[in-house]
């Protein structure tokens, strides 16, 4: 920390002079004794970094071990979008000043670490490969033995030459399409609704732009969600938190949401029976409950008696 760093070079590249007269910047440099970060000019003047993710990789190595530096964390923090801080950060990862992996716990959750690098070389130069080990020499053949001699031998017919046949190659699978849910009873106004809310999707996340055919297949999915008395901001919410970054494949990760948060169906509610109707006895005229019109109870069991 207290060896001095030479910060920038001391003369411009076209050769001119730096002064007062020449344009140029002029730096006053105020020595500092605590709260610095020594960077690199490999860093600060990088030819193909963008001036966010410079800052942005600046801003990481002068956070302590342990600090968060999720998207949702940097937005918190700076003014750049939410698509402008992903960006820098994959350029970060592409130059080796970053490397991002992604764990799973104990408890089934899913975390990213990140590990920031002052000197991109670490992450860049990967390790040698392995040579793989040299073919053990094939054993010498058995000499044959003696033959009896011929009064004239015929010379050999030399073999046809056997013509390598390359390996079949395996056809790559290709991978089946994610099933998605759709409503029961479909209708224009549920389609309506569903679409609305996926187009709405690029609001809380930039990454989630879909095409006109992801619409149009999403679309049943989500209207099987709303038929399921889901909320549209319930549903926005399932399909745009924690996403994974770089997201290579939107419509693929929201149809695999869709199938695998499809919320409970909700039961019918409770119709109770009709009441039963009320009847006049035919003997007595006295009321009482009967499906069809005749006797009451107690004239019935008269009738039985006296029977």
């Amino acid at each position: 920390m207290d060896i001095q760093q030479n910060i920038a070079p001391s003369r411009a590249s076209s050769g001119a002079r730096s002064g007062p007269g020449s344009g140029g910047v002029l730096h006053v440099n105020v020595r500092h004794t605590s709260h610095f970060t020594v960077v690199g000019n490999h860093l600060a003047q990088h030819q193909e970094l963008s001036l966010v993710a410079i800052g942005l990789a600046v801003h990481i190595q002068s956070l302590p071990d342990g600090a968060k530096i999720g998207i949702k964390f940097l937005v918190e923090r700076f003014p750049e979008s939410e698509y402008r801080i992903a960006e820098a950060l994959r350029e970060l990862e592409t130059k080796g000043y970053l490397k991002r992996t992604r764990e799973r716990l104990a408890s089934g959750r899913v975390i990213t670490r990140s590990t920031s690098y002052n000197q991109p070389c670490v992450v860049a130069s990967d390790p040698p490969p392995t040579p793989a080990p040299a073919p053990a020499p094939a054993p010498a053949p058995a000499p044959a033995p003696a033959a009896a001699p011929v009064a004239a031998a015929a010379p050999a017919a030399a073999p046809a030459p056997v013509e390598a046949v390359p390996p079949a190659s395996t056809p790559t699978p290709t991978p089946a399409p994610v099933p998605v849910p759709r409503p029961q009873e479909p209708t224009p106004d549920l389609h309506r609704r569903a679409s609305a809310i996926l187009l709405g999707l690029r609001r809380e996340a930039p990454v989630l732009v879909l095409s006109q055919n992801d619409i149009r297949s999403l679309t049943p999915a989500v209207a099987a969600w709303l038929e399921r008395d889901a909320a549209p901001a319930s549903i926005t919410r399932a399909l745009t938190t924690d996403l994974p970054v770089p997201l290579k494949y939107p419509a693929k990760l929201l149809a695999h949401r869709l199938n695998a948060l499809l919320p409970a169906p909700v039961p019918a509610a409770y119709v109770p029976p009709p009441p039963v109707p009320l009847q006049n006895c035919d003997a007595c005229d006295r009321a009482f409950r009967a499906p069809e019109p005749g006797r009451c109870g107690e004239c019935l069991a008269e009738l039985s008696v006296t029977a």
